[in-house]
């Protein structure tokens, strides 16, 4: 039994650290909200994104044939491979300008990687073009004007990634959704239009229609929308508080990451393409467009998870939050899964065109549930990059080192190159998740300590 002055006397501290848990609390959700509400918008334009490149691919596809389709399909991927410096860019870009409060500081992290950009895409871009002859020879390309096309697109991809990034720093998910937007509808105007006039005309091959299209996609999306106005303005802003530069540790640490990660959504069809017949290289590649259709899905709930999670110090807090993203990865990849199970005919002779039926087509759902495992391990994976943990990363980098030699030592067919992806995304998902497992045990076991203390 507590005396009356004893009760007096301890309640004010439960008075207050009840007020401390309510104000956790409150902020905690709305870190939630913030990740819902910006998941949401990145997921709506998502499926817009997904939708123009799926009618992009379909008229591609039904206009060129599988062959042409296979040529335009392994341009694109070579343009992917680039992303892993384009998002490297993107993701420091957005990590330090969540973290710099005063638009000072934000402004000189988006001046200094824009730079920076700039000088490596030039670089990247002129490689291309010096090794296009190699290149084209490899991918059994009909004329290296594609890479040297695909090479201006790039000398504007890697510096888009830096106003990418600026954007979602700031969380202004509508202005980074509408530049996705942007980047596919002109895409998919400009290949319908060049892919027609090249084929009425016979003015060259129709295939650089399309390359030409996705060339201008890139320029335009550097250019709209606009930075606001403090960050693209030339004078820096004045502001107060301290400057949190980005760091060449956390950007090696991007870069190894998004190799891994390009490496794993793309250099399948690249190898399809050396490995099979341009038919078959074709097929494939309408199968693994509905893989990245799903991650690109995937892909905008971890991209409104990041800069929230970066931001947010208490590992109670960082560990709930990231429920939210796993769990609305794991419903879009079950749904991805169950329609492509359901009707793979569908998908590949309605969408696609009579030319490409195929038993391949079977192989949809195996490729979906590859990625969606793939997907899953990516929010993990991202998690630990928001707290500055590498270890998942070069375990990614070594798993796309394993998908490389796994296709290399087994393609007999086609079904052996998914198999392969689905295995092997098995295995790096319980790798992944092991470690994230132990945390939340090694929390769970302090915290009961604490309370029995």
């Amino acid at each position: 039994m507590v005396s009356a002055p004893e009760t007096l006397a301890v309640a004010p501290p439960l008075r207050r650290n009840l007020w401390r848990q309510v104000v956790s609390a409150l902020r905690s959700d709305h870190a939630h909200v913030r990740i819902l509400s910006g998941s949401m918008i990145m997921l709506l334009g998502s499926a817009l994104v997904s939708g123009v490149n799926f009618a992009y691919n379909m008229v591609t596809a039904r206009l060129l044939g599988p062959t042409n389709f296979g040529h335009v399909s392994v341009a694109m991927t070579l343009l992917m491979l680039t992303s892993a410096i384009t998002l490297a860019f993107q993701l420091v870009c957005a990590k330090f300008v969540a973290r710099n409060e005063s638009m000072h500081g934000k402004w000189i992290v988006v001046r200094n990687l824009h730079k920076l950009a700039w000088l490596v895409s030039s670089v990247v871009a002129l490689g291309l073009v010096f090794y296009s002859g190699e290149l084209t020879q490899y991918l059994n390309l009909p004329t290296r004007s594609i890479l040297l096309l695909l090479a201006l697109g790039i000398w504007f991809y890697i510096p888009l990634g830096v106003r990418r990034g600026a954007m979602q720093g700031q969380c202004a998910f509508p202005r980074l959704t509408s530049n996705f937007l942007l980047e596919a509808g002109v895409k998919f105007v400009g290949s319908v239009m060049f892919i027609e006039l090249l084929l009425r005309t016979s003015m060259g091959n129709a295939v650089l229609g399309a390359i030409g299209a996705l060339a201008l996609s890139v320029m335009a999306a550097y250019f709209l929308p606009p930075l606001t106005p403090e960050l693209r303005s030339r004078d820096m802003p004045v502001g107060q508080g301290a400057f949190i530069p980005a760091s060449v540790p956390e950007g090696m640490q991007a870069i190894v990451f998004f190799i891994g990660q390009v490496l794993i959504n793309n250099i399948d069809i690249v190898l399809v393409k050396h490995f099979f017949s341009p038919h078959q290289a074709g097929l494939y590649a309408a199968i693994a467009l509905v893989g990245r259709v799903l991650y690109l899905a995937a892909w905008s709930v971890v991209s409104a998870m990041f800069p929230i999670t970066a931001n947010v110090q208490k590992k109670d807090e960082r560990f709930s939050i990231v429920a939210i993203p796993l769990g609305v990865v794991l419903l879009i990849s079950g749904g991805f899964v169950a329609i492509t199970s359901l009707i793979p005919h569908f998908i590949m002779h309605m969408v696609f065109g009579a030319a490409f039926n195929s038993p391949l087509e079977n192989l949809l759902s195996l490729y979906a549930a590859a990625t969606g495992l793939y997907a899953l391990a990516v929010v993990l994976m991202a998690y630990e990059m928001s707290q500055k943990i590498a270890n998942t990363a070069w375990l990614q980098l070594a798993f796309s080192g394993l998908i490389i030699a796994g296709i290399c030592l087994f393609h007999d067919d086609l079904g052996q190159v998914v198999m392969v992806q689905l295995v092997l995304m098995l295995l790096m998902l319980i790798a992944v998740s092991l470690p994230f497992l132990r945390m939340r045990i090694q929390a769970a076991w302090s915290f009961w300590k604490r309370r029995e203390a």
